[in-house]
Order: C-alpha cells, then structure tokens, then sequence
C-alpha cells in the first residue's frame, strides 16, 4: 500500500493562538497537543518553543507555564471550541492531524492520506475557511523501488507563476527550516504578499491537477 503525507501552510489563520504566538517570536512554535473539556466545550492546547525564546508580543494569548528544561518551554492555553480551527477542519473530513507547527505568524499542519485527490479535497475545504492556504510539501511512499514519475507541462504555468515559483524555491519558502517567509518573497519578486499567495495558490492548483489527471489515467 502507498500513502501521502503533505504539509499544508494556511498564512491567514484567523485567530489562531499557535500562529498568534508564533508572529511574536522567530522560533517555531511547535509539539503542539489539544483536548477539548466536555463541561464547557473549551479546547486546552500546549506548544512547546525553544527555551531562549521570547514570546512576549502583541498577542492576545494567556499563556500558562507547564514545564521547562535547558532546551524547551512548555505552555498552555485554552481556546473556544466553536470557533473556526483549521485543525478542525482537517479532521472533520476524517483524517488527523499529525503535525502542527506555527511559524512567523503562519500555520503548517501535516496530515496523511491513501489518495492524492483527498489532498485536494481538503484544501480545497480550508480554502472555504482561510485565506492564504499553500500545499508546502507533498511525498508518496511506495511500496517497492519502481519509480512512478508524472510529467508536468509547465506550459500550464503563465509566466508569472513560474516565476513566483522559481523564486520561492531559489529563496527556500519551500524548506524546512523556511529560507525564506511569504512577506520575503513577496518583497523579492516586489508584489503584496497577497499577491504571491494568490499566484502561488493558481500554480499550485494547475500542478495538482496535471499529477491528479496523471494518476486518474493509470487506474
């Protein structure tokens, strides 16, 4: 059996607190967990962030100390339940959340799926939710050496977002840690960053679409 695993990064996340945090440090903010208390229907999460980081910043998060060693923080907050979570969103279409990371002031989460096309589905569904919502990394596990390559017609592409997408890849958007953060490349490339998220959403969507059209002729 083959599977996906794909990192999904929404850089408008609402009022996100992970992200919130994260837009007042330059470390990630990352380990994050949750559980939602029947009585009341708050959520609890926890982040951890690395022990020399200053959190202190225009958010609006009450953030509880848990524990502490010589590399980690620890801290805890409460959320309401009702509102929009990105997180929630994934799950709802039934599939977990393995990952959630914030960082400057964007959130990545990362999920499992069996097929390419659920991938689609559930950026699509966030898309409804957030603005700003960018696959940052798709891979594919196979089951044996054989090499399944798809061929890409990067005339589908307008100029444009082959630009934005050679930029963003030169100046390492596209790594972990990021090289390089939305706001750069738009700063780069001399556009808002509204504008690269947008054109990096098209060519992103033209891109998916061409591997899923590939993977629908093999069945």
């Amino acid at each position: 059996m083959t599977g996906f695993r794909a990192t999904v990064v929404v850089n408008d996340p609402a009022d996100c607190p992970v992200a919130a945090v994260s837009a007042c440090t330059d470390e990630p903010v990352d380990s994050v967990s949750r559980s939602s208390r029947e009585t009341d229907g708050a959520v609890v999460e926890e982040f951890g962030i690395a022990a020399d980081a200053s959190i202190d910043g225009d958010h609006d998060v009450e953030l509880t100390p848990v524990q502490s060693n010589e590399r980690e923080e620890i801290y805890r907050f409460e959320r309401d339940g009702s509102a929009d979570c990105a997180c929630d969103v994934i799950e709802r279409t039934g599939t977990p959340v393995t990952s959630v990371r914030g960082q400057n002031g964007s959130l990545l989460l990362s999920f499992r799926t069996l097929e390419l096309a659920e991938i689609a589905e559930i950026v699509d569904e966030l898309r409804m939710y957030f603005d700003g919502v960018l696959v940052e990394e798709l891979t594919q596990d196979h089951e044996d050496v054989d090499a399944d390559p798809v061929v890409v017609d990067r005339a589908a592409l307008t100029t444009r977002q082959r630009e934005i997408l050679e930029t963003a890849h030169e100046m390492g958007y596209f790594d972990y840690p990021k090289g390089a953060n939305a706001t750069d490349v738009a700063d780069e490339l001399g556009v808002a960053r509204s504008t690269f998220t947008e054109h990096l959403a098209a060519a992103q969507t033209k891109l998916m679409d061409a591997i899923l059209e590939a993977d629908g002729r093999e069945e």
